[in-house]
């Protein structure tokens, strides 16, 4: 973001001294059209950039928004997994129990 505010100061600079030159020199009406021209597709090309750069920011917002989603929603997998883990961890110790009890009865 810090690249885009430099140059976006660093046009605006320029326009101001476009403007200033425009209105400050006696010059030719060519030359003055001319400068006038680069002044007016300067502006048309810092508002095209500035659209791209907004149109970036709600991507990148919605993309944050969806990545945060997506990654509670593997916090909650990984919960409800580790607990089935640990489900079958004490299932796996009854059945352990009860093999034992069964073979005290048998012996």
């Amino acid at each position: 973001m810090n690249k885009f505010e430099q140059k976006e100061n660093k046009l605006n600079q320029l326009l101001d001294k476009l403007g200033t030159l425009t209105s400050s020199y006696s010059q030719s009406t060519i030359e003055a059209e001319k400068i006038q021209k680069e002044k007016n597709q300067l502006n048309l090309e810092k508002t095209e950039i500035e659209k791209k750069n907004q149109e970036l920011m709600r991507e990148h917002t919605y993309l944050k928004e969806k990545l945060n989603k997506l990654q509670s929603e593997l916090s909650k997998k990984s919960d409800i997994e580790d607990k089935f883990k640990e489900d079958i961890d004490d299932l796996s110790q009854e059945t352990e129990s009860l093999v034992e009890e069964i073979e005290k009865w048998q012996t």
